[in-house]
Parts: structure tokens; C-alpha cells; sequence
């Protein structure tokens, strides 16, 4: 496994939000980074193009195409010249309230969303594997969500989806840790992004501020910090873990 800085490292989904903030902190820490974007290619670019130091690329996928993440993983390692890191951060949350939703909205969200958030993630997990053990092992870090433990009334597929992703981490961090890959798994609360605006500016927001007893929601910089970390040498024997960022709103045993 490739220690300290100057590691390549692919972040999905880093066009924007939790992710942007992922590669910032990848690219601060000296690493070379390959930021994923679904349909988002000028977010990407420049996502890429305002990150510190060089070598930085961007690589797009649908990652609800088992083919499209391939050719982007393959694709991501072969201008980085290797794979040290893979951070599956993309996801999507879609309303679909159980009581208010026409069945085939249902199946229409439950498919989507599955395909994105746990699947696509298990796919490029499934596709670094190569080019992790290339390096002699590597790190491989998932973001999940408050919502896997405390539930997701409105939007029950995108729980179920992070749930999914936590028992995927834990069950390959066994798998995987006698080839030196580490795999960790962070779950982070509300945080103060694009997508979460629309709440937290809202007659709402006040309401979300006040789950956690700090007043506030998460940064994006507090999440990537924690990702940063799993993804270090120094969190290897943490291979398995789930780290909470949600500011103790939400508490599990």
C-alpha cells in the first residue's frame, strides 16, 4: 500500500459538494486526483482545474452502467498511472413518500436509486480491485448517510441504498484486508451543500440546525477530513469502521 502523499486517488461524484471537498483535501495533502462527474463535465473541470498542485484529471460515467464505470475506473488509472484510492461518494436522493407515490414512481426511484448509490458503488469497488492490488493494496472509502441508521421516511430507497453500502464496506473490508486494502465508511449527517440549500434555507432549516446540539449542520470540509483519514496509513487497523459526522444528532449504540 502506497504511503503518505502523492497517491492517485478517484472520488465519484466530485463535481460538486461532499465531493468537491474530497478532492480539495486528496489534492491538499500533495495526492493526484481524478474527479468523477455524471453529466456535469464543466462542474468537473473545474472542480479539477481549481485544485492544488498537478496531475489532476476528470473522468465521467453514468454509474448506473456496469460498462460506463469500468472504462471510468480503467480510465482513471491509466492518466493517473495507477489507483491508490477509491472514494465512492456519488449518490442520489429522490423523494418518493410511500403513501403519496404511484407504484411505478416507486419502482422507477427504488431501481434508480440502488443502481447509483450501492451498486454502481460495489462495481467500481469490484473494478479498482485490480489496480489496488497493482500497488500491493490501497484504501477504498464509501460515504453514507445519518439516514442508513435513523431512517428515510420520505425517501426509504435512499436509506435502504446506504444501509446496503455500510454492510458492502464491512463485508469486503474482511475480505480484502489480507491483500492490504483497507475499507472504511463515512456517514455523514445534513451538510451545508448545493443539494441541501434548498432545506436549510427554507422554513425548515432552523429545525435541522437545531438535531445537532453545535446549532449547525456539517461542512463539506469536516466530511472530506474524515474520508482523508480513513483513506491514510494511519487508519489501517480502522479497516471496517463507520465514522458518524452528523454533529451527535443522531446517536447509535
Amino acid at each position: 500500500m502506497s504511503s503518505g502523499a502523492g497517491r492517485a486517488v478517484l472520488v465519484t461524484g466530485a463535481s460538486r459538494g461532499i465531493g468537491a471537498a474530497i478532492a480539495q483535501a486528496f489534492a491538499a495533502a500533495g495526492d493526484r486526483v481524478a474527479v468523477h462527474h455524471a453529466r456535469s463535465e464543466r462542474a468537473g473541470e473545474a472542480v479539477a482545474a481549481g485544485l492544488p498542485g498537478g496531475g489532476h484529471v476528470v473522468v465521467q460515467a453514468d454509474l448506473a452502467d456496469a460498462g460506463q464505470v469500468r472504462a471510468c475506473v480503467d480510465t482513471a488509472a491509466e492518466r493517473l498511472g495507477g489507483l491508490d484510492v477509491l472514494v465512492n461518494n456519488a449518490g442520489i436522493f429522490v423523494a418518493h413518500p410511500p403513501l403519496t407515490t404511484t407504484y411505478e414512481q416507486w419502482q422507477q426511484v427504488w431501481a434508480q436509486t440502488l443502481s447509483v448509490n450501492l451498486v454502481g458503488a460495489a462495481n467500481a469497488t469490484f473494478c479498482a480491485l485490480p489496480h489496488l492490488l497493482t500497488r500491493g493494496g490501497g484504501a477504498v472509502v464509501n460515504v453514507s448517510s445519518r439516514g442508513a441508521f435513523r431512517g428515510e421516511p420520505d425517501c426509504p430507497a435512499y436509506g435502504a441504498s446506504k444501509a446496503g453500502l455500510n454492510a458492502l464496506g464491512q463485508s469486503l473490508a474482511v475480505a480484502l484486508a489480507p491483500h492490504g486494502i483497507t475499507v472504511g465508511t463515512v456517514a455523514p449527517g445534513f451538510v451545508q451543500t448545493d443539494m441541501a440549500r434548498e432545506v436549510l434555507d427554507g422554513p425548515g432549516g432552523d429545525g435541522v440546525r437545531a438535531q445537532s446540539p453545535f446549532g449547525r449542520v456539517a461542512r463539506p470540509d469536516e466530511v472530506a477530513s474524515a474520508v482523508l483519514w480513513l483513506a491514510s496509513p494511519g487508519a489501517r487497523f480502522a479497516s471496517g469502521t463507520i465514522i458518524d459526522v452528523n454533529g451527535a444528532s443522531y446517536l447509535r449504540s
